[in-house]
């Protein structure tokens, strides 16, 4: 072996200067090697390669940097994909594949999966983001320390300031009647159902009581009631269809989620309690046609002002008895509710009354989000329309005391039905990258879907658009399936 081909060798083997290390060369070649170079050409030659490397170490990691994520991310960012993917798929038999010309069906090419399966009011946050900080506080570290709010208050951990904003929202809207009510805050209206139930079934009571709400009902009330397997009480499904003799409570959501209709009571029996989820019964989604004035009604942050993070919700009681159940409950439960966020709850509801009050250039929260909610849905009218595979509710105008003007309700969610053949909307619209709920969950026909109104306009306007070519893209699809068979 010749010196320099030695020595590139060794180079290459053992990375630059380092190839003495754990190298064997025999005697008559190190000899020659050190014949040729000296030991300041050694130097020179390893400061030359130690450089060299540094200088593609930095090469390679600007070219990581600049073409967006490291393979360390790209590797994250596969395996997330890959599990959205796989949740995309579960209930689906088959899934197409999307048509190379997709792009010209709508702007994102089909591929960025919009989430429309909860209620999650992000559509707020630009209301929130152009008031500034009007609604923020600050809460200093001694502050809420106690677990009383109010110890002589019969709910004791209510904030009186927080009691006081809800009784001036109610009477600024006129959506619920609040003279001879006792409030009780929940850790959102969840806990609240929670506590109503418990506060309606007798401890020594024999059987459960029945717990009924008509189809399509709530999607969360039938888990939520026997989640607990509790001896206290029971779902008994569908109250149209209910018949048995006993006590029971009847859940009665007005605006009802996820049609949107006003509800009234259905089970014509003796016997009944009835609770009232009043949880869309704002100006935003329907009109107010009188303040609602019933025994038990439950209100929730999230669907009044977007703030569902906050969590956060509160019930009108009549009875005293019930209203103390229900404080034992959440007492039991979660030993009261966080301070922190009744007073922030607080100070978010004052703003909303101050802009009711003295609306600025985007009006008042609800004048915002009505315009909003009818822009959006004569969007997915429009989109149904042109699709001609699905069909919506039709709703009758009514006058709202609360706006001044008569108009259509414009419910949170969209009752969406696909027509025939299709079974199963949820799985036609997962195979389209739109996730929904199936009508199963409210105790119909899969060929309905709940679908979110409620989302930022970015992932709305994807949506409409892609509903609105939905049946473009299954054509592109069946043709190229078509086109492919020999």
């Amino acid at each position: 072996m010749t010196v320099p081909s030695f020595f590139f060798k060794l180079l290459k083997t053992c990375g630059g200067c380092r190839f003495l290390r754990g190298f064997r060369v025999p005697a008559k070649e190190m000899a020659m090697f050190f014949n040729i170079f000296s030991l300041k050409n050694l130097l020179v030659l390893s400061l030359a390669l130690n450089v060299s490397l540094v200088l593609r170490v930095l090469y390679e990691k600007d070219f990581e940097v600049n073409n967006g994520r490291s393979v360390d991310n790209q590797k994250d960012a596969l395996t997330t994909t890959d599990s959205v993917l796989s949740e995309a798929r579960a209930t689906q038999r088959a899934r197409p594949s999307m048509p190379s010309s997709s792009s010209t069906v709508d702007g994102d090419g089909g591929d960025t999966i919009i989430n429309l399966d909860h209620g999650d009011p992000t559509m707020y946050e630009r209301f929130w983001q152009q008031t500034g900080d009007k609604s923020t506080i600050v809460i200093p570290g001694w502050q809420s320390m106690s677990y009383f709010s109010d110890a002589g208050s019969l709910c004791w951990f209510l904030e009186p300031e927080f009691a006081k904003e809800i009784i001036r929202l109610h009477k600024t809207v006129g959506n619920a009647v609040t003279e001879d009510r006792y409030i009780v805050v929940g850790t959102g209206s969840t806990q609240l159902y929670q506590a109503v139930l418990y506060a309606l079934s007798p401890q020594d009571a024999v059987e459960p009581r029945s717990v009924v709400s008509a189809a399509p009902y709530y999607s969360s009330y039938p888990l939520i009631t026997d989640c607990l397997k509790s001896g206290l009480y029971k779902w008994a499904g569908d109250a149209r269809s209910f018949n048995k003799e006993g006590p029971f409570i009847e859940l009665v959501t007005s605006p009802n989620n996820p049609d949107g209709y006003v509800r009234q009571s259905v089970v014509n029996k003796s016997g009944g309690i009835l609770v009232h989820d009043l949880a869309y019964y704002w100006p935003q989604y329907t009109p107010i046609a009188s303040a609602a004035n019933h025994d038990i009604m439950l209100f929730t942050v999230s669907k009044s002002t977007g703030h569902a993070g906050m969590r956060i919700g509160w019930a009108l009681v009549k009875d005293v008895e019930v209203a103390k159940k229900m404080v034992k409950f959440v007492e039991l439960n979660t030993i009261g509710v966080s301070k922190d966020s009744q007073l922030r709850a607080a100070k978010v509801l004052q703003v909303v009354i101050h802009s009711c009050q003295y609306p600025t250039s985007l009006g008042s929260l609800f004048d915002f989000a009505a315009h909003l909610m009818e822009e959006r849905w004569k969007l997915l009218r429009a989109a149904v329309r042109q699709s001609g595979l699905f069909t919506l509710p039709e709703f009758s105008p009514g006058s709202c005391s609360f706006l001044n003007r008569s108009f259509a309700p414009q419910p949170a969610f969209a009752w969406l039905k696909c027509q025939e053949p299709m079974e199963d909307c949820e799985g036609f619209l997962r195979s389209n990258n739109i996730i929904t709920r199936s009508g199963k969950h409210f105790g119909v026909s899969p060929q309905f879907v709940r679908i979110s109104m409620l989302d930022r306009d970015e992932n709305f306007h994807i949506f409409v658009e892609r509903l609105s070519t939905i049946h473009l893209r299954q054509s592109v699809q069946v043709e190229e399936t078509d086109g492919g068979v020999e």
